[in-house]
């Protein structure tokens, strides 16, 4: 008998066929416990899939033959692991794959804040750009200035690659771990978060939301960057103080933000971000192409067959 997978998004056709070659499949739009339909498909089901949903404790509480969870993304942060490892149920998440797009968001979010790409492009479709350019539209150079990263994982070490090698930027690090490999390969530094907010031209953020970095970057570190800073983040929205965000930039105690991510998701349509001339934001678009996304969702069946099979070997974040 093959087990019962409940998927909650859309798959390709081809990875939609293997899973099911694989499992029974019952599809939902959404994970709420709201639906009587839902409950009644997780009494029996041995694996999810699918990104978001909050899987807490009353969630796995109404999945007792559960073993596997695996999650179409890098991050899990919806997740509550400790509850699923209890269960010894297997969460399984994508890392490998969206590394190299994810790092070109970032590298893309420096430039455009910048040399203030989308400001200048709207300028040309409102009919403003009449005569040759005055320096009120000048934008900051990028190459051979400092970037500072906080978290030295996957992306954040594509992301020192593209800065030192196409960019001439010196690197600075904020990270549990220093790397000798990266500190050679990117003539990197590892230094505390002080001195980094303090020399960084640009702050780029890659960390993961946990209870440690949750609002790791406030007023405190606003007051600590250079006035002529950038702050770009496309690890997760939490870890900035948005309001905090928001006061620095009015305040102009940083010249600027380019930002994947936010506290709250969508971003309201009311916040002042959206009317700041010097921030670049765009909806959580780290890893959204085609060829990536597709990768994703082929690793995430590739992971939950192997978790349901009891073949796992990479890829799990709690066993």
């Amino acid at each position: 008998m093959k087990p019962i997978v409940l998927l909650y998004q859309d798959l390709p056709e081809k990875l939609y066929k293997k899973l099911s070659d694989f499992a029974d499949i019952k599809q939902f739009k959404t994970l709420s416990l709201d639906s009587s339909d839902l409950r009644s498909a997780l009494a029996n089901a041995s694996g999810l899939l699918g990104a978001g949903g909050n899987i807490d404790e009353k969630f796995i509480s109404q999945s007792p033959h559960l073993k596997a969870v695996s999650t179409v993304s890098v991050g899990y942060d919806n997740v509550d692991v400790n509850a699923l490892t209890k269960r010894n149920i297997k969460l399984m998440h994508t890392p490998t794959v969206l590394t190299d797009t994810v790092a070109d968001t970032m590298m893309g979010l420096v430039l455009a804040v910048a040399r203030r790409i989308p400001e200048l492009a709207d300028n040309i479709k409102q009919g403003l750009w009449v005569k040759g350019i005055t320096p009120d539209w000048y934008g900051t150079d990028v190459h051979h200035k400092t970037m500072g990263i906080i978290g030295m994982g996957r992306i954040g070490k594509a992301l020192a690659q593209r800065a030192h090698f196409g960019f001439n930027m010196n690197i600075l690090y904020h990270s549990r771990t220093e790397y000798t490999e990266v500190n050679d390969k990117f003539a990197a530094k590892h230094c505390t978060l002080e001195v980094l907010l303090q020399q960084s031209d640009f702050v780029c953020i890659t960390l993961p939301l946990t209870p440690e970095t949750h609002h790791l970057i406030g007023q405190k570190q606003f007051s600590i960057m250079k006035p002529d800073a950038y702050l770009i983040n496309a690890g997760r929205g939490a870890v900035v103080d948005e309001l905090a965000l928001i006061s620095a930039l009015e305040q102009k105690e940083i010249a600027g933000a380019g930002l994947d991510v936010f506290e709250k998701e969508p971003l309201s349509s009311s916040s002042p971000l959206l009317t700041m001339k010097n921030v670049v934001a765009v909806p959580h678009i780290g890893s959204a192409t085609k060829e990536t996304r597709y990768a994703m969702a082929e690793c995430a069946v590739d992971n939950l067959i192997a978790a349901l099979s009891d073949q796992v070997k990479e890829n799990c974040v709690n066993f």
